[in-house]
């Protein structure tokens, strides 16, 4: 019988066991230190979805996307990895299970960033369907083919050599959700359209540039 996304379960799970089941499923096969509440998704009692929350890298410059946020009040998506045993649909009814929870039980959290990585992966699509808002499109300056074929992004922390490295073609796509709706009309930079992500040529699906209708 078929699945149902209905029939998946999330729940909290450690850090370890997140981190090795993202390295496995996730396409850049790393996961992010920053990350500190890990949910699982299991089906059947197996797990076969993880997303963790934590800080961004570089918090104090995300801070100011939405005026008076205190340091604590926001998490990023750091990552998502998803086995292909999950139904249709697993993704964003996960996102959204989530949140609620961390609404839930972190009630000081006002709202929750995310980027889709539209240079290796896609633009947003589960975003969308999970009631984000796009807020920035930008070409990709970070992500990089190193001269031994590794692709690794560069940021201010990285102890990689990027030395003889290529910036690939693509783009970042930034997306936030509000779960405290009052704080909304604090946000510093304007709410784009989705159909700017076609307009400016970003639009991506598994890894390959698509064009929608």
């Amino acid at each position: 019988m078929k699945k149902s996304a209905k029939e998946i379960v999330i729940k909290p799970i450690p850090s370890k066991a997140a981190n090795n089941f993202v390295k496995l499923f996730h396409y850049s096969n790393t996961y992010v230190n920053n990350s500190v509440i890990h949910f699982g998704v299991f089906l059947n009692k197996k797990l076969e979805g993880v997303l963790s929350y934590g800080n961004p890298i570089d918090k104090r410059k995300v801070l100011v996307l939405v005026k008076d946020t205190k340091w604590q009040s926001m998490l990023e998506l750091n990552r998502m990895a998803f086995s292909d045993n999950l139904p249709k649909n697993s993704e964003s009814r996960a996102i959204s299970i989530t949140i609620k929870l961390i609404k839930k039980n972190y009630s000081h959290i006002d709202w929750i960033l995310s980027f889709a990585d539209g240079t290796q992966c896609g633009d947003g699509t589960i975003y969308r369907a999970s009631g984000f808002s796009l807020i920035g499109i930008k070409k990709n300056t970070t992500i990089c083919k190193l001269p031994n074929g590794e692709v690794k992004a560069r940021h201010g922390t990285s102890k990689i050599n990027f030395e003889g490295a290529k910036v690939l073609k693509g783009f970042q796509l930034k997306y936030i959700y509000f779960i405290n709706k009052n704080i909304k009309k604090n946000l510093t930079v304007p709410i784009l359209p989705f159909s700017k992500i076609e307009e400016v040529g970003a639009s991506m699906y598994k890894g390959n540039a698509v064009a929608r209708a």
